[in-house]
């Protein structure tokens, strides 16, 4: 059946800017968006917002020299982080909201879970509810150089090595892009790329669209290990085509969303015998701790949730496959050895299902090891959004998860300091010191941290415009320094 566009759905373009390139401690800088139809019109004003920094957190020197946003930009132009976070939800939760970007999945999708969450907002809701959904251009766009290149100009770097940032894709292609790393500009430039991308392959474009739909990634997973499956990821590598063919061999044993593939360039007779201690050891240890001439053995998880290009093997073609020193007679052959080999797969599916966890001892960073919130605490969340912050001290917030007591506290000082209480602001006060001064409190950046990077690059830079940024830089950490 032909590609049939649902008319009802609507695409929120967006892209971040950030102050750092960690989710869990660092922050947004600035948020942009535009929602389009399927063909790419746009419907309503572009969204651009920036986000007020709060006094407990240092950015990165190098993340500011790329976007040109300081802190004190964000201060003046921004809102607290609070309500950017509440205007992005409002914006993803309308119903038939597929939000997307370019590498948004593995980037700008976990600044919002992780801003949504530490503001006490649902961090998943907005991803499923209402016909919502999320996808990324980027694995369209490996896929597209791999096996579908006509009608794209593809830039390549001084070593004649493919390039698929944005900021050479779109000048590359004749895509205006003049204020490259702007979070609007970029936004811009993105659509204008899925519309090149979708006029010059377009069934690819349609069939990787549809991936963004749990179960048209089941479809391709072949559980029954009959065929290897074409999978397209940023983590096989540029000069691999961004691609292997892989075997699928189990679902996660404990997350539902979750298939273990084994990449099957691999021989997977190497690991006949092997117990499951040895195997988690070759594939969690580091690198400088295993022996010179060990080989990890190559299991993935795909996760279905997350828009995964997986295809049937004849998508492939042969001379595509030598080009990217994929044997395809090999692959079978080792597939079909894994599929006889039951003490190998399940050995496998434990020392991968298995592995050390380590929880976050700080609840900023406790999203994912921390557990969902029960329905309780949830409907205690969208309570204290419903009740202004003077009276958050009166109400009655029972939590019964340990983290939401402490990250209560933080959402008021962080973004209402004018309601703390004097204990409240000594409170937050030590909290300051701890998080700014102390390396082992948390995994913030610290000053010594940020003094280090700001005297590197500013002894590496004679750009005015890059001193300027450096000089505000020193001007603010001096204003946040800890009294205590």
């Amino acid at each position: 059946m032909a590609y049939q566009p649902d008319q009802t759905q609507t695409l929120l373009w967006h892209d971040y800017e950030t102050f750092g390139l960690d989710p869990r401690w660092d922050r947004p800088s600035q948020f942009a968006a535009i929602r389009t139809d399927l063909e790419f019109n746009p419907i309503g004003e572009p969204m651009m917002w920036y986000c007020r920094p709060a006094d407990d957190y240092l950015p990165s020197v190098a993340a500011c020299l790329v976007t040109g946003v300081t802190p004190q930009k964000a201060l003046e132009e921004g809102l607290p982080e609070v309500e950017f976070m509440a205007r992005i939800n409002a914006e993803m939760s309308q119903p038939g909201t597929c939000s997307l970007g370019y590498n948004s999945l593995r980037f700008d999708d976990e600044f919002t879970r992780f801003g949504l969450y530490r503001n006490l907002f649902d961090a998943y809701a907005r991803e499923w509810q209402g016909g919502n959904s999320r996808w990324d251009l980027i694995d369209l766009v490996r896929t597209a150089s791999a096996i579908r290149p006509e009608g794209i100009n593809w830039p390549r770097n001084e070593n004649n090595e493919l390039v698929l940032k944005l900021d050479q894709l779109a000048p590359a292609n004749g895509i205006e892009h003049a204020n490259a790393h702007d979070a609007l500009a970029d936004v811009r430039a993105t659509i204008e790329l899925a519309r090149l991308v979708k006029k010059a392959q377009p069934r690819l474009f349609n069939y990787v669209f549809q991936l963004k739909h749990k179960a048209q990634v089941w479809g391709q997973l072949d559980l029954q290990m009959r065929k290897p499956i074409l999978h397209v990821s940023g983590m096989y590598g540029r000069k691999q085509g961004y691609l292997s063919l892989v075997g699928a061999f189990a679902k996660h044993p404990s997350n539902s969303n979750g298939v273990l593939v084994f990449d099957l360039r691999q021989d997977p007779r190497q690991w006949q015998g092997y117990s499951v201690a040895q195997l988690q050891a070759l594939m969690f240890s580091r690198k400088d701790q295993l022996p010179a001439n060990a080989v990890r053995p190559a299991v993935k998880e795909i996760h279905v949730n997350r828009c995964p290009v997986v295809a049937p093997l004849q998508t492939l073609a042969d001379e595509q496959a030598q080009q990217f020193g994929i044997d395809k007679s090999r692959c079978q052959a080792h597939l079909n050895y894994l599929q006889g080999d039951d003490g190998l797969r399940q050995a496998l599916l434990e020392a991968f299902g298995n592995r050390p966890e380590f929880p976050p001892v700080d609840p900023d960073a406790g999203l994912y090891g921390g557990g969902f919130f029960s329905d309780h605490d949830r409907k205690l969340m969208q309570k204290v959004h419903q009740q202004s912050p003077e009276t958050w001290n009166d109400a009655e917030f029972s939590f019964k998860d340990s983290r939401l007591e402490a990250m209560l506290f933080r959402l008021k000082a962080r973004n209402y300091p004018d309601q703390l209480t004097t204990d409240e602001m000594q409170a937050w006060e030590a909290f300051r010191a701890e998080r700014l001064l102390d390396s082992e409190a948390s995994g913030a950046r610290t000053f010594d941290v940020f003094a280090n990077e700001l005297n590197a690059l500013g002894q590496s830079t004679s750009d005015p415009a890059s001193i300027a940024v450096l000089e505000e830089l020193h001007m603010y950490a001096e204003s946040i320094y800890p009294m205590s």
